[in-house]
């Protein structure tokens, strides 16, 4: 009972710092994700180095060309920067990580230059591509809040009905307690959540049609587990179980995000080409 309430305690924490962000303002949304880059890159960084030692440096570089990226996507959109800002930030780091390697001895340079990039293709270029769908002309923040719905709401119907007739492997290799019944579970209460949208919250969203709707739902559900089976395949590789230990009840911060990871420029492509 008490990890069961420290679990929920700490999930309600974290969507309401989640909710804060899509509502508050592109400070908020900085501020908050700003805190979950960070820990994410670090914990990307020592899962593909095996859980070894970081290098402070090599590290502070990795955080701070993250960070910089996903700042510098947000006030080119809030503030009007010049997108030139992006683009100097991403081709000072690309100069600057490798070049650090040089000068470090008794290091395995291909597994933390390998390890430097991997933690910005797949922790920092999704979240700064979160920008281009929380900036659209209309309502951008909630129909990216309405992704993290459906996000959430995929999780909870796939573990309830996974959990109880879960018999079809989904992905054994990768995550065997993960079923064909708990992931069509998770798809029929998105659809129904799309239904939901449409019916009573689709004030902000004119233009959206409920097939436009039920059509992100799916999508969202498919890149959704993929983005948990990605990190799976991760830990697995790592030989750990969860990705940190930073959220109690819960993990790591990857473990909460794993699926934001793919959802995001999958919801951005459905933007630019369906809705």
């Amino acid at each position: 009972m008490k990890k069961i309430l420290i679990r929920s305690i700490t999930g309600a924490i974290y969507v309401a710092l989640i909710v804060a962000a899509m509502l508050c303002g592109p400070y908020a949304l900085l501020g908050v994700f700003g805190c979950i880059l960070v820990l994410a890159v670090i914990e990307m960084l020592k899962l593909c180095n095996n859980h070894q030692t970081l290098h402070p440096l090599t590290t502070a570089v990795d955080v701070l060309g993250g960070l910089g990226t996903f700042a510098a996507s947000i006030l080119h959109h809030a503030a009007g920067t010049s997108n030139s800002v992006t683009v100097a930030i991403i081709a000072a780091y690309i100069i600057i990580r490798p070049t650090i390697q040089l000068y470090l001895k008794e290091r395995n340079a291909i597994h933390e230059l390998a390890a430097s990039f991997a933690a910005q293709l797949l922790v920092t270029l999704p979240l700064s591509l979160m920008n281009t769908i929380y900036f659209l002309p209309e309502s951008g923040n909630l129909l990216l809040l309405a992704s993290l719905v459906f996000i959430w709401v995929n999780d909870t119907g796939a573990f309830c009905v996974g959990s109880l007739i879960g018999k079809h492997r989904l992905f054994e290799r990768i995550s065997p307690k993960k079923s064909w019944e708990g992931f069509y579970g998770g798809l029929a209460f998105n659809i129904l959540t799309a239904w939901i949208i449409h019916s009573f919250f689709n004030g902000p969203f004119p233009g959206i049609t409920l097939p436009e709707w039920m059509g992100l739902a799916v999508a969202v559900t498919v890149f959704s587990t993929w983005g948990d089976l990605v990190e799976s395949l991760i830990k697995r590789t790592a030989g750990t179980k969860d990705s940190g230990h930073i959220l109690p009840g819960h993990g790591g911060i990857l473990d909460r995000i794993d699926s934001l990871l793919q959802v995001v420029p999958g919801v951005m492509l459905y933007c630019y080409f369906i809705l």
